[in-house]
């Protein structure tokens, strides 16, 4: 039966569950607070009335209490929300996330975490030595070391299994990942630390990936709110870390320009590609989602309804955009519309002559065989054709703020601008554009100006 005990201004209702195999009690408990205001026999009866149906929960397996580690409510919040609720990338961020997060309060109570013991992870998550994600340069000697060993790159591409470009970017001294750097030591059967060196050691992670640590936590405990596991989030008691926004980088009008000129040396399908990015502002994962008949060519539009995603667990598989104001049409100029016509007699060509080998997945743009292209494949080349051409060092995702800052620039209003980004609300276009429209702002008094002076003048 269940016991009710008062404590201050909440209540806590106790149910005896029998004992576990090594003869200890198993105790559920609830706290809980009713509504001010209740007569003192309305409170006896809504007592009665939550200690019954805890305990009939508690008897069918059903309740969660405060007692319960945030690990294992974890698991609960995984299951029962997240896997449902949450889209395929961002539950994979989140589970990135956790692998710090659990070793520091996973073996906590839920209800014992306190703002002290958050800030305690957060300073830690700024510390060096806590990334995961570091670089490895390899030695100088590194093509001396292949020669003393008497192994030709394609050899030892098959022995450590990895690419033959991961072994280009040793010999030439760029830097590899952890992984890549172990399996190549042990091909060799070298210590790693007489080929490589770490770099990059002493920094900890950001601010913005602190918060991101945050975040997550305070969505779990807030679950844990609702659920009525805990009375509050601690997360509501503690200044998250502070993040500097950084300006958006992008191409102004010149570095544009000789963007578009060197592309005219490149394949026709990453010329388009990149042509379909600075026309329309559209995401990388947007673009890898078109397939050709989200193309108007008679009304000049573009449907954008879907994403074309990666995650090493899962390959590459489709998904929604990020919000419902993602899905949107936009008109796209004649420029564009021949280039997309030009590439599709292109992409006819190479599907001929494929013939049985072609994947018909009709996307627009697709690996070498039809399949739907790798949206890191995209970002990969974009990198090297910047490096190759002297542009500035810009992530294909630059191209998108690109659009937005000429648009704006050139006087195009906020509210345009925001649907054809896809933004739910104009206040997000204009914090992350906020400096093309200061420029935008200052190019319209000084139109005023050269507009109202004769007017003076004749005066």
């Amino acid at each position: 039966m269940a016991t009710i005990q008062k404590r201050g201004s909440t209540y806590r209702i106790r149910v005896s569950l029998g004992y576990d195999n090594e003869g200890k009690q198993i105790i559920k408990s609830k706290t809980l607070k009713l509504e001010p205001g209740m007569t003192s026999k309305q409170v006896e009866k809504e007592l009665e009335r939550q200690s019954i149906l805890f305990e009939e929960k508690c008897k069918a397996g059903q309740v969660m209490d405060d007692n319960i580690k945030f690990s294992e409510f974890y698991k609960h919040w995984l299951k029962d929300y997240a896997e449902i609720q949450l889209k395929k990338k961002t539950l994979a961020r989140y589970r990135d996330l956790m692998k710090r997060i659990l070793p520091a309060i996973g073996h906590m109570k839920i209800s014992k975490i306190q703002p002290h013991h958050l800030l305690a992870l957060y300073n830690n998550l700024a510390e060096k030595g806590i990334r995961d994600d570091y670089k490895y340069t390899p030695c100088s000697k590194f093509k001396e070391l292949l020669k003393e060993k008497q192994v030709t790159k394609v050899a030892l591409s098959k022995r450590a299994e990895v690419s033959i470009s991961t072994l280009n970017s040793c010999t030439s001294g760029k830097n590899v990942t952890y992984k890549n750097a172990v399996k190549i030591s042990n091909a060799l059967n070298v210590n790693i630390d007489d080929i490589f060196s770490l770099d990059n050691v002493s920094i900890g992670l950001s601010s913005k990936t602190i918060l991101h640590h945050h975040r997550l936590i305070s969505s779990i405990m807030s679950t844990a709110v609702e659920w009525q596991v805990i009375f509050s989030n601690p997360c509501d008691r503690v200044k998250p870390p502070r993040v500097i926004k950084k300006e958006a980088t992008y191409l102004d009008e010149k570095e544009t320009a000789k963007l578009l000129e060197c592309l005219k040396r490149e394949n026709l399908k990453y010329r388009t590609i990149i042509e379909v990015f600075l026309y329309t502002g559209i995401r990388r994962g947007e673009l890898c989602g078109l397939i050709w008949d989200d193309i108007d060519f008679e009304n000049k539009l573009i449907h954008i309804d879907k994403s074309s995603l990666y995650l090493a667990s899962e390959g590459i598989f489709e998904d929604s955009t990020k919000n419902a104001s993602s899905n949107r049409v936009i008109k796209i100029s004649d420029t564009l519309i021949a280039s997309l016509k030009e590439y599709r007699i292109w992409q006819n060509t190479q599907r001929i002559a494929l013939g049985s080998r072609w994947q018909c997945s009709n996307k627009i743009f697709t690996a070498e065989n039809g399949s739907p292209i790798n949206p890191d494949t995209i970002s990969s080349w974009f990198k090297k054709f910047t490096k190759e051409n002297d542009l500035p060092n810009i992530s294909v995702h630059s191209l998108r703020h690109t659009n937005a800052t000429l648009m704006l620039a050139s006087g195009t209003n906020l509210r345009t601008v925001a649907n054809r980004l896809g933004h739910s609300k104009t206040s997000t276009t204009s914090d992350i554009y906020a400096h093309a429209i200061k420029t935008a702002d200052e190019a319209a008094a000084e139109t005023l100006q050269d507009l109202f002076n004769p007017i003076k003048k004749d005066a």
